[in-house]
């Protein structure tokens, strides 16, 4: 298939806005694509990040365990990892603006359930509704814009987006914190429908509409991908709460890694599989791959854990933590500001491996917490994660295209976004469980030293999982020389 980036093909005349001429009227309201997008990139991505200093909040007015807690967070980023290939093809087929309307109409409500849960099992219900309607959305985004621009209005549009996605984290913890601190948790949700019902509305005006490709859809593929990823992120979690040896985990491993193998046997045996098995046979692909998923899993998985200890081990209110929490995304977006031309010129390797090992020697510096320490010794480290994290997401879409063929360069971008928030998912679940294995329950009440011992667990795994991940990038990118910065410019590797 061709690929929605690809611009128009040879001989066509492009309208970003279908049945709208060019003209100064069309001038005017040319960037109004490009709000809708961000607006809708901005609401599903701060909602990774909202809930995670209003978990104790939560812990507290529900009655919620520390399983539950990381589900609230968990099985949102677990829907938009499990279920963003799967949404791809769907827009394919349907067309991307229809599919990402639909995942906005559903996002909307599904926040405002949020909001009104009465109880745990609700709210993590309403999230994993928010996910899935979020993924439809994260898919489609990309697409979108390259439908709407192209030539120097696509880069500036790319920039512009990318820069919103890596604000939307600072955000979030900064928004939770002040609204869980001065009205409740339950205005994190609130706050957002005004938002959500604005941004449908500008949607449905002004993005461009595409009519979709009629083609079968890979319905066993995506069930597979996505029970498989809910499978082994469950085991994660129960062997966390109830011991890697409990029947429920090992079940949970049991039918994920099932369901993992028999994604891929479908991928080798239908005509039209949700991603091509012959790019896992490209050395720069898999190295894309594996950098996606450490780096997320190592530069946020611990942000959770971090935001207990914050508030139940230092002492910090929930606006105190979230602004503990935001340096790291400030850094973030400087980098990627400040360097976003540099980066697109650099050899991916460097870029893409470079930057998760990065992250993994900021984890390495966040071991400065000790029993007697409070929240200044985190800010190195999370300066250097930040740092990290911003070296490798501005460039990693282009480069995940540059990995496939043109006609397989939006399935790619989206392997890529899938990777980065299975990392997150798997993250949260597994520092999670090491993190409870010292700190029972929500954590209240623990000494000062068990803290910085469940602490040091967390971060040494995660410093071994990016720099090991970091380390595989930078050889198996080096198969190519490729930049981003040549894939953006033509469109195709």
């Amino acid at each position: 298939m061709d690929s929605p980036l690809a611009g128009p093909r040879p001989g066509t005349v492009e309208h970003p806005l279908p049945g709208r001429p060019p003209g100064p009227r069309r001038d005017r309201g040319k960037w109004l694509p490009l709000v809708a997008t961000c607006l809708g990139t901005f609401l599903l991505l701060v909602y990774a990040t909202i809930a995670t200093v209003a978990l104790p909040r939560m812990a507290t007015d529900l009655h919620a365990d520390f399983g539950a807690l990381q589900w609230i967070v968990d099985v949102y980023t677990l829907a938009l990892a499990g279920l963003l290939l799967g949404m791809g093809s769907l827009g394919d087929s349907l067309g991307r603006k229809r599919l990402y309307v639909i995942g906005l109409s559903v996002f909307t409500p599904a926040t405002l359930a949020c909001g009104l849960a009465p109880n745990v099992q609700v709210l993590i219900v309403a999230r994993a509704v928010q996910g899935l309607a979020g993924a439809a959305m994260f898919a489609t985004l990309l697409p979108l814009i390259g439908l709407t621009y192209s030539g120097d209005d696509r880069a500036k549009a790319f920039a512009v987006w990318g820069a919103v996605a890596g604000a939307a984290a600072g955000v979030g913890n900064v928004a939770g914190g002040m609204l869980t601190q001065f009205l409740s948790w339950q205005w994190i949700f609130y706050g957002a429908v005004p938002v959500c019902a604005a941004t449908l509305a500008l949607s449905v005006k002004v993005l461009a509409h595409d009519a979709g490709r009629p083609a079968r859809i890979d319905w066993p593929g995506i069930s597979a991908f996505t029970l498989a990823a809910v499978g082994l992120t469950f085991g994660f979690l129960r062997g966390g709460e109830k011991g890697w040896s409990d029947p429920s985990t090992l079940l949970g491993f049991a039918v994920g890694g099932a369901l993992l193998a028999a994604f891929v046997l479908i991928e080798r045996t239908t005509d039209t599989p949700m991603i091509p098995p012959a790019l896992f046979r490209k050395p720069a692909f898999d190295g894309m791959l594996i950098a996606s998923c450490g780096y997320y899993l190592a530069a946020f998985g611990f942000l959770p854990v971090l935001s207990l200890w914050l508030q139940n081990g230092a002492g910090l209110s929930s606006l105190g933590t979230a602004l503990v929490l935001t340096v790291q995304p400030a850094a973030f977006f400087a980098t990627s500001a400040l360097a976003g031309r540099t980066l697109h010129r650099m050899p991916a390797r460097w870029t893409i491996g470079g930057g998760t090992v990065v992250v993994g020697l900021g984890n390495l510096a966040l071991l400065a917490v000790g029993p007697g320490s409070s929240w200044p010794a985190l800010l190195p480290g999370l300066v250097v994660t930040g740092v990290g994290a911003g070296l490798v997401s501005p460039v990693l879409p282009a480069v995940a295209m540059s990995c496939a063929p043109p006609a397989h360069s939006g399935v790619a971008a989206a392997a890529a976004n899938s990777a980065r928030q299975l990392g997150l998912a798997l993250g949260i679940a597994l520092l999670g469980t090491v993190f409870h294995q010292y700190v029972p329950g929500t954590g209240a009440g623990t000494s000062h030293a068990r803290y910085a011992t469940a602490l040091h667990a967390v971060f040494l795994l995660a410093a071994a999982l990016a720099l090991a991940g970091g380390a595989a990038a930078i050889w198996l990118l080096g198969h190519r020389s490729a930049t981003a910065g040549d894939a953006a410019g033509r469109g195709r590797p």
